[in-house]
């Protein structure tokens, strides 16, 4: 296996899969394997990628020669002979190429941790201002009883701001923060769907997901796979923690709190107002959700995509090693 067709399978799935998924995510069918079909393609290139640098490294080190038969016979195959690839005009661009390959292989993972770090600081930075600056939801009354009984224990901080907000700060331990203004729109029931839905995004890492491929987004510029990643990611994800919190609470409650936190104002139950942006995308998916045969028939095709990225990837990998070791 060549370096160039692993290069050529990296370009293949970072610039070509992401309009497949686009189209297969976009209604949010089965938006668990969506989101998992993202991760899956965002870790295919970035495995397919090490694996042609690690060639490309293999055969540096094994020597200036045996590099240019390597990438001269990838490209020409048997038409490729030792008067082509010993010459010093194809042997030099091939070692400065070589070396800056794995020059940049390292700037980028410099870059990745750089962001992940900062990422990381400002996430505790926040979570440490709204322990500081919020209070605890009361534990008597309705919605006490909500949250330490119904809902399972967890912290749970208000913090006084009349936007309507909810959202979950990871750590340890791990916090929900609403603000006054949600609480004064929302009752019993829709604080119930709203809490679910935030301990739907704890219980599932989301926002390790999220901050996984915004590093990813910012350390490499102008590639579709990971530019457009991370806002698919944080729109599964919200998806995804709105089935969870749908089975725990029921629909009509996760809808009415939708509606009430995108409008401003209390929603009853069963009204079905339409708000705008994400908010009625979200609520219409809740609404009016797909027929099982439509669920399955996406399904299928997400966990096929899957399954192939996984498959490749991993024959790209069990090739590469050995053969880079036995170049080196």
């Amino acid at each position: 296996m060549s370096a160039a067709l692993v290069f050529g399978y990296t370009l293949a799935v970072a610039w070509l899969v992401p309009v497949l998924l686009s189209r297969l995510t976009r209604h949010g069918v089965s938006a668990r394997l969506g989101l998992g079909a993202w991760l899956t393609a965002m870790a295919s290139v970035l495995a397919s990628a090490a694996a042609a640098v690690a060639l490309l490294a293999g055969a540096a080190i094994a020597g200036l020669p045996r590099l240019a038969e390597a990438v001269c016979r990838s490209v020409a195959g048997r038409a490729c002979t030792p008067v082509v690839y010993r010459s010093a005009v194809f042997e030099v661009p091939l070692g400065v190429a070589a070396i800056a390959a794995m020059l940049t292989a390292a700037v980028l993972a410099w870059r990745y941790g750089r962001a992940m770090q900062r990422a990381g600081r400002r996430t505790r930075a926040h979570a440490e201002a709204a322990r500081i600056t919020g209070r605890r939801l009361p534990v008597d009354g309705s919605a006490g009883r909500t949250v330490t009984g119904e809902w399972g224990g967890g912290a749970t901080v208000v913090l006084d701001a009349p936007q309507p907000a909810a959202y979950c700060v990871p750590g340890r331990p791990a916090a929900i923060v609403l603000t006054s203004g949600a609480l004064a729109v929302l009752d019993r029931d829709q604080l119930g769907a709203v809490l679910a839905h935030e301990r739907a995004h704890l219980a599932g890492r989301h926002h390790l997901l999220i901050s996984l491929s915004r590093g990813l987004a910012a350390s490499f510029p102008g590639v579709p796979v990971f530019t457009r990643g991370p806002a698919e990611v944080a729109r599964l994800a919200e998806l995804c923690a709105d089935d969870a919190a749908a089975r725990r609470t029921g629909r009509p409650a996760l809808v009415a709190a939708l509606l009430a936190m995108g409008t401003g104002a209390a929603v009853p139950a069963p009204a079905l107002a339409v708000t705008s942006g994400a908010v009625s995308a979200r609520v219409h998916r809740l609404i009016d959700p797909p027929r099982r045969g439509r669920h399955a028939r996406y399904g299928l095709a997400l966990a096929a995509v899957m399954l192939l990225l996984t498959s490749v990837s991993g024959l790209v990998i069990a090739f590469a090693g050995p053969l880079a070791a036995g170049l080196g």
